[in-house]
């Protein structure tokens, strides 16, 4: 008797469901027009669908051949985003796979802009852009845009412990911290948006970059002279800034620019500052909906 190779549709020994199962990491080109020019992104994709407790395997081929399919087509026929193609594919993939109730894409990709130091000084600077859709059959899809950003914090409790010890010595230099702000120790930012983009509606990744960017104590460059040095330095410490101040700066500015979203749509924020003074890290984060942080 002839065995059918089709060994993903066999019975699964020990039923249980999963709730992702796919490909990571497949690179492709993506060509994208926004309505001030168009851009090549070199874009990472990760494409899951769920996989019910009786099936042993999923068919994994067909999660690239959608990704191909459907990517490929931006080079010729540029997208106005990237999730535009997380949308697309994640129907296409429960089409596919007649077996799943949850198909999810994510697309990630080093995205450049151009800055200038404190001191005019033009560069290109580096952040990662992000697209997701998660789908369900018969149910809600939601679809996000995001970016995350490096940048720089100060610390405002050590700063204000720095101040207190030197005026312990000599309380004169009131006058001076009045003028200067006193030194702290400073932390690498790593600030990450995701929103849901709601139906008819479009987000500008620049301007979620321009959101972060404001809520760090300071933008960080990668060309700095001295005195754009200094001056990053001094921007800083007069804007110093926690972890859970930039979320809620972020918070804050995303409720301003978004004003019209409506209240079900999702939003996460996280910030993380690698301590320099300390082997871990701090974290704050909030994921939440536009109404509830309306309230």
């Amino acid at each position: 008797m002839i065995k059918s190779d089709d060994v993903q549709n066999q019975r699964a020994e020990q039923r249980f469901k999963l709730t992702r199962v796919g490909v990571t990491g497949v690179k492709k080109p993506i060509m994208v027009k926004r309505p001030w020019g168009k851009v090549t992104l070199d874009a990472t994709i990760d494409v899951y669908v769920d996989l019910p407790s009786d099936q042993k395997g999923s068919h994994m081929s067909r999660n690239v051949e959608v990704t191909s399919e459907v990517v490929d087509r931006s080079v010729r026929e540029p997208v106005r985003g990237l999730e535009q193609l997380t949308s697309e594919m994640c129907d296409i993939l429960l089409e596919r796979h007649e077996y799943a109730s949850y198909s999810e894409v994510d697309i990630s990709a080093n995205y450049y802009l151009e800055r200038k130091s404190p001191m005019g000084r033009s560069s290109l600077e580096n952040y990662r852009i992000k697209g997701r859709t998660e789908n369900r059959r018969g149910g809600p899809k939601r679809t996000y845009i995001g970016v995350t950003v490096l940048g720089m914090n100060a610390c405002p409790c050590a700063m204000e412990s720095v101040k207190n010890q030197y005026l312990k010595k000599d309380p004169s230099l009131e006058r001076l911290f009045d003028l200067v702000p006193t030194i702290t120790h400073n932390q690498r930012n790593r600030s990450t948006i995701m929103i849901q983009v709601p139906e008819g509606e479009e987000v500008e990744l620049n301007d979620l970059i321009d959101i972060v960017e404001s809520s760090l104590s300071s933008p960080t460059h990668e060309i700095l002279k001295r005195r754009d040095e200094a001056q990053v330095v001094i921007d800083s410490h007069e804007n110093p800034k926690f972890v859970e101040d930039v979320v809620r700066d972020i918070l804050s500015r995303i409720l301003k620019r978004y004003s019209d979203f409506p209240d079900p749509t999702r939003i996460e924020v996280k910030s993380e500052s690698e301590e320099s003074i300390h082997k871990h890290n701090a974290l704050a984060e909030r994921i939440t909906t536009f109404g509830e942080l309306r309230k």
